[in-house]
């Protein structure tokens, strides 16, 4: 039930948030749309006329998961950095749930919030470009919800240098960038990113929404791999957030800004 109480709580905030700052929100819709036409648009005049059909569903795909790991994976990061510069750190680290069980249930709603922003961008992109793709949800939000373990992992490890360093936004536009690339190369290119952070998962759904394909019609060795990928993530992920939590605490760093 506390757990209950807690995500309800940030839900709420997460909510009214994105609402208060509704324009900003609309924007952030807005460009990864502009970023999608940019590619739809490449693949038109540049791309292989006999693969356009298929090269414009990858892009599709990549593109709204490119925009879904990016606002989870920098999201508590984000929000250390954030609470920091408003003065409200220190009250955080007062609450008796700790500051890891309420980022992980802030993290959740926000996950959700942006999931609603996804399927929206998916649904327009379709449009746009006339590719639709099969939205079994039976077989992709399985996928994708032991993908965001990972995620929440890396955020996690994101969050853990915010505390110390504060100031992560040069390092987190560099990681967009980053993350574009796992997400859009495809593991059969790069077979070793299956140990990267959500590329197994991201590849995975992608492989069901452009073949249409079932959860039985995977293989039990993808399963296998993308959770142990997302326990291990998310283990390191806590494990390296309270580690940096020790350090501050240790050279009063909490309080500064």
């Amino acid at each position: 039930m506390k757990w209950l109480h807690l995500f309800n709580a940030n839900f709420r905030k997460e909510y009214i948030e994105m609402k208060r700052y509704l324009p900003n929100t609309i924007a952030l819709v807005v460009t990864f749309y502009i970023i999608f036409l940019a590619a739809f648009f490449g693949i038109m005049f540049v791309g292989d006329p006999a693969s356009f059909d298929m090269n414009v569903q990858y892009s599709i795909v990549s593109v709204m998961f490119w925009s879904l790991t990016m606002m989870t994976m920098n999201f508590i990061g984000y929000s250390v950095v954030t609470e920091a510069t408003r003065g409200t750190l220190e009250q955080i680290y007062m609450s008796p749930r700790g500051v890891w069980k309420i980022m992980l249930t802030r993290i959740i709603a926000q996950f959700g919030l942006q999931f609603v922003i996804m399927v929206i961008l998916l649904f327009g992109a379709m449009l746009t470009s006339g590719q639709w793709l099969s939205l079994n949800p039976m077989t992709t939000i399985p996928i994708i919800l032991v993908t965001m373990v990972s995620m929440i992992g890396i955020s996690f490890m994101i969050a853990g240098l915010a505390i110390i360093v504060k100031q992560i936004q040069a390092f987190l536009q560099i990681f967009q960038f980053v993350l574009m690339g796992l997400v859009f190369v495809p593991l059969t290119a790069a077979p070793f990113l299956a140990f990267a952070p959500f590329v197994q998962g991201v590849n995975m759904v992608r492989t069901v929404m452009i073949e249409d394909l079932t959860l039985t019609q995977l293989p039990l060795s993808d399963y296998g791999g993308l959770l142990l990928n997302s326990v291990v993530y998310l283990i390191l992920g806590l494990v390296v957030f309270q580690r940096c939590e020790k350090i501050a605490m240790k050279k009063g760093l909490l309080g500064q800004y």
